[in-house]
């Protein structure tokens, strides 16, 4: 979850929503794992694991609903790389993996505020939070530590985003209670594309689906 202190909430009608980048399945259930090793030592809410793309702002649900699909025009999914666990000074930021800030990750995210009209006050600092909790500057090097032997191979991993979510995120709410999934958008792959192609001699349209894009350039 991004800092909300990061940018600020202007008052008006609405709830509070963010945009969350997902990893596959067989990805996030390896972070669900380390996640509840954490928490169970450490207390917390349960929540998904994501790499936070918008920031908490203040919207009517229909306008977030709109903003979201606007937003995911034209993004494809992309590859996020772990840098190392770290640990930080708020509740959202307790222990979390540092993603490192490449082009790609940066610039969808700030696609994706533009589309939201959010203004990050501070520079963009791509993570994906471990646990949640109010804890002390010993217990959270001691759970960056348990973080570290858990997943020794953890700097350097890879975590594809295939999926966006929408998200109801009251920040105030520090049980998660009230947190909700609202809409979720699958990720084009890059590397491939879903066609109509109308072969060279005929005039009837041909189907190919999910068909890489160097054979698709070769039939145009």
């Amino acid at each position: 979850m991004a800092n909300p202190n990061s940018a600020p909430i202007e008052p008006c009608e609405g709830e509070l929503y963010s945009v969350w980048a997902l990893p596959p399945e067989d990805v996030a259930t390896k972070i669900i794992s380390l996640m509840s090793s954490l928490r169970s030592e450490f207390g917390g809410p349960e929540f998904e694991p994501h790499i936070t793309v918008v920031g908490a702002i203040r919207l009517t649900p229909q306008d977030a609903l709109n903003k979201f699909r606007s937003a995911c025009e034209g993004v494809k999914a992309y590859q996020a790389t772990v840098d190392q666990v770290s640990i930080g000074t708020t509740f959202y930021q307790c222990v979390f993996l540092l993603i490192h800030p490449t082009t790609e990750v940066v610039q969808i995210s700030s696609h994706c505020c533009g589309h939201f009209g959010y203004n990050n006050s501070t520079p963009y600092m791509p993570h994906l939070s471990l646990l949640y909790a109010n804890i002390s500057d010993e217990m959270k090097k001691r759970a960056k530590e348990i973080a570290d032997k858990l997943n020794e191979a953890v700097n350097g991993l890879k975590v594809p985003v295939t999926r966006l979510a929408l998200y109801k995120t009251d920040t105030s709410d520090e049980t998660l209670k009230s947190w909700e999934k609202i809409a979720e958008h699958d990720l084009p792959s890059k590397h491939k594309l879903c066609a109509l192609i109308f072969l060279k001699h005929s005039k009837q349209p041909f189907f190919l689906f999910c068909l890489g894009s160097s054979v698709f350039n070769q039939l145009r």
